[in-house]
């Protein structure tokens, strides 16, 4: 694990080559004309780079649900820039409550989130990489918690992103439908080549899954700091992510629960 280090609005040279997503929060404040404006992000810079998963970890509160906000281009009042803008980006989001059409079968629900002109292309091929075609007839009220988060990113996926974005994915899953779906997320970034950004408070299932770490401080978020995690995937045992979870810890407390 070596520390690519980034502090205040500073980046690392490598993040730049292939960034498919560049982030520049300088300054984003709630209620600025009140009497009390709280101020969520401050000197906040990274990038996504394609065909990597990065994950931003933070303490509760710190502004990360703002920082996703922004990413999608659903709150333009803040200071900075993200490039490419979001409506020109390629960015797709699955999210932590899959948000499923109840009356809608699991097919319906990934089809209808396609432009109209989209919508009768085939997905055979997704629908079995993400083993899902047995259920493509079925409503959502017959699936398991696991199985809605595969419906929910077969529907970010259907869209062919060029950025993907997961927040706290894998919460609330037994160990075996967490692990089944992180597989999931690994094979299609690398079958297709996109950006992940992940948010998560898990620090083990990051380390286990990311080929970068985002630290952020408590509000106002700022960057601690880049992690590169140099040891390939598969080579990720539980010793080697508990080891460093706790080096982590020692190093970013305010972050990292030890």
């Amino acid at each position: 694990m070596s520390d690519a280090g980034a502090e205040g609005m500073a980046m690392p040279v490598s993040d730049t080559a292939d960034a498919a997503l560049r982030v520049e929060i300088l300054r984003k404040v709630y209620g600025g004309g009140g009497p009390e404006p709280v101020e969520a992000v401050r000197d906040l810079a990274f990038t996504v780079t394609a065909g990597a998963i990065t994950c931003l970890i933070g303490p509760s509160g710190a502004g990360k649900t703002t920082t996703l906000r922004i990413l999608l281009g659903l709150d333009p009042d803040y200071e900075g820039r993200v490039t490419p803008p979001p409506d020109e980006a390629g960015i797709a989001m699955a999210f932590q409550e899959p948000r499923l059409l109840p009356w809608r079968t699991v097919e319906q629900n990934v089809r209808l989130a396609l432009p109209r002109p989209a919508r009768a292309q085939n997905l055979d091929a997704l629908f079995e990489s993400l083993g899902l075609t047995p259920w493509r007839g079925r409503y959502p009220g017959a699936l398991s918690l696991g199985m809605a988060r595969r419906v929910s990113l077969a529907r970010a996926l259907a869209q062919k992103p060029r950025i993907l974005i997961l927040d706290e994915p894998f919460v609330s899953l037994d160990d075996n439908a967490a692990a089944s779906l992180r597989g999931l997320v690994v094979a299609a970034v690398e079958g297709s080549g996109m950006g992940v950004l992940m948010v998560t408070h898990n620090v083990a299932e990051a380390l286990e899954i990311a080929d970068r770490l985002l630290l952020v401080s408590g509000r106002p978020a700022s960057l601690l700091g880049t992690i590169a995690l140099d040891r390939p995937r598969g080579q990720r045992d539980r010793g080697w992510v508990e080891a460093n979870r706790a080096s982590l810890a020692g190093r970013f407390p305010g972050v990292i629960a030890s």
